[in-house]
Order: structure tokens, then C-alpha cells, then sequence
């Protein structure tokens, strides 16, 4: 049902090296870059997650309570794309680990816009 998520960031240059190497871990790849938007994913018929310069040119801000949430398939992979996400400069707002027995394992990081980002895996 999701055909793609927008972030707003203020450095697309940055972003898109960020997002490129992140998601090139889940077999993504930038698909398709208009300038002021770029969309990264498998391919075009799947979701899509797109970074992009505000349309109305006022600085990018996060949205509290907005997350972008990813699914690697298995727990192992949640924390390569914690540390991954960390090495490539952004910052933790919730290390790996089980929140919910045997239901919900996740990590959280900010992107250098602010924006939240969430790896899990379920069961």
C-alpha cells in the first residue's frame, strides 16, 4: 500500500551519501534523483523511501513523532544496521535490544536532519 516516504533534509548532497550506503545494506539503491528529491528502494514497483529539499525552501525539521521504520529480517542484521547508521554519522536514540519478549526487537537512530529512523525485527 505505501508507495514511497518523504524526508525533509537540508543537506541532499549528505543525505543521499547517507541513505545510499544505509540502504545498499538492504539491496537498496538510488532509483531515481530529480534534483531536489531523490528515492531510494529495490526498484520502482516497491516502497520507496525519498530524501528531498523542502518544496516551500524553508529549512527541513523533523516531525515529532514521525519515524521511519526498517525490516531486515533478523536481529543480527537490526544491529549492522544500527552500527552501520552510527558510522556513517548519525546518532543514537535507542541502542539495539528487545523491547517487547518475543514479539519486538529494535534500535533507534537520528539522521544528522533529526530525522528518527527504527530497525526492527518481529518475533
Amino acid at each position: 500500500m505505501i508507495s514511497y516516504v518523504t524526508l525533509g533534509v537540508n543537506n541532499l548532497t549528505a543525505a543521499k551519501a547517507f541513505y545510499g550506503a544505509l540502504l545498499g545494506e538492504l539491496g537498496g539503491k538510488n532509483l531515481l534523483d530529480m534534483g531536489r528529491i531523490a528515492f531510494f528502494g529495490k526498484s520502482m514497483a516497491q516502497p520507496m523511501l525519498a530524501v528531498c529539499e523542502p518544496f516551500n525552501k524553508q529549512p527541513a525539521n523533523p516531525g515529532n513523532g514521525n519515524m521511519v521504520s526498517f525490516q531486515p529480517g533478523s536481529k543480527e542484521k537490526v544491529d549492522a544496521l544500527y552500527h552501520k547508521a552510527i558510522a556513517l554519522g548519525a546518532s543514537c536514540d535507542g541502542a539495539p535490544g528487545q523491547r517487547i519478549e518475543n514479539t519486538f526487537y529494535g534500535a533507534y537512530v537520528k539522521d544528522a536532519d533529526g530525522n528518527k529512523l527504527c530497525f526492527c525485527h518481529f518475533g
